[in-house]
């Protein structure tokens, strides 16, 4: 006959209470070693700096080292995919952005990693508008004018590249304007800027950062923003929504965790990314930036992303923009 074991009750609670410290303990001593914190951008780029600027502080909270590593290149697909892969223990986080989390997954077929799989959202960190540029000599000083002109003449508007906020943010001008200016693609920010100035293409999508060197000089004049209201560091510059109701796209940048972190360590680095973020010296040297703060728990951060992957993937789809290896 088979004898049946039974465990005496006090000794089950005796072990669940040893259990709890044990876990405790090790949600404690987190984190032991640096963290690094992963930027799909070279140094210097906007998500760098806002990268950087919460990465100090969040050391400075945590006790250890938060190390920016840049891991630039194939539109932020390399940064991705190593975070994707990573160990999910809480020492390696990516800078989320617009390109990779909203954009690129309806425009590249074979993405190596999953949004929604493979990540855990931690928190919103901040967001920024960028301005309508057009080349001094050409007779536009808003919207209104530039789709006027653009009904009468064939014009030319420059990004950093195919698959990229500015390329998308045209293509959205194109759509709800009814209008055909076309696209030409450069290997970065800067070279199409430049072109622009030179007067080679007629305007371009880009940061205010990036463009206001040359406005004093009549080079370029910026005619619109691209924020849903007017930004509070260019009040004077109405929204391309005011003439196309609904336009409306941002860059954003937030900070993602592999997805099987244990909550205990997302809730830990939201917390410290809170008040971070509510600090008065962090608001002013982000305003400086010309991006605002967001904050939030991670629930509304993955909400957040999965509207924005919605609304601008319908977008892409509309425009046929698609990325290939």
């Amino acid at each position: 006959m088979r004898a049946t074991i039974t465990a005496h009750p006090a000794l089950a609670a005796l072990a669940l209470i040893a259990a709890v410290p044990v876990a405790g303990a090790a949600e404690q001593a987190w984190p032991a070693r640096p963290i690094r914190f992963i930027i799909n951008s070279a140094p210097g780029g906007a998500p760098d700096i806002i990268g950087r600027l919460a990465a100090t502080p969040l050391a400075e909270r945590l006790g250890q080292q938060v190390v920016v590593d840049n891991r630039a290149g194939a539109s932020g697909i390399i940064a991705a995919e190593l975070v994707a892969r990573a160990a999910p223990d809480g020492y390696t986080a990516l800078l989320a952005t617009t390109t990779v989390f909203a954009m690129l997954p309806a425009m590249h077929p074979k993405l190596p990693y999953d949004v929604e799989r493979d990540f855990a959202p931690v928190s919103l960190l901040a967001s920024a508008a960028n301005v309508v540029v057009v080349n001094g000599a050409l007779p536009v000083k808003n919207i209104a004018d530039l789709v006027a002109l653009a009904k009468t003449r064939p014009l030319l508007y420059a990004s950093a590249g195919t698959g990229t906020p500015a390329h998308l943010a045209g293509e959205m001008m194109n759509l709800a304007a009814g209008l055909k200016m076309g696209h030409v693609p450069y290997k970065g920010a800067g070279p199409a800027l430049a072109d622009v100035l030179a007067g080679q293409v007629h305007l371009i999508i880009t940061s205010p950062i990036a463009a206001m060197p040359h406005v004093a000089g009549g080079r370029v004049r910026l005619v619109a923003t691209t924020g849903a209201t007017r930004d509070p560091l260019l009040p004077d510059l109405s929204p391309v929504a005011d003439t196309l109701p609904g336009y409306e796209i941002t860059q954003w940048w937030g900070m993602v965790v592999p997805s099987k972190t244990p909550q205990p360590l997302v809730q830990r680095l939201n917390r410290e990314l809170s008040a971070i973020l509510a600090q008065p010296d962090m608001r002013d040297r982000l305003t400086q930036q010309g991006a605002v703060l967001h904050g939030g728990s991670p629930q509304r951060f993955a909400t957040f992303i999965a509207s924005e992957r919605a609304r601008l993937g319908a977008i892409i789809r509309q425009a046929g923009i698609t990325l290939r290896d």
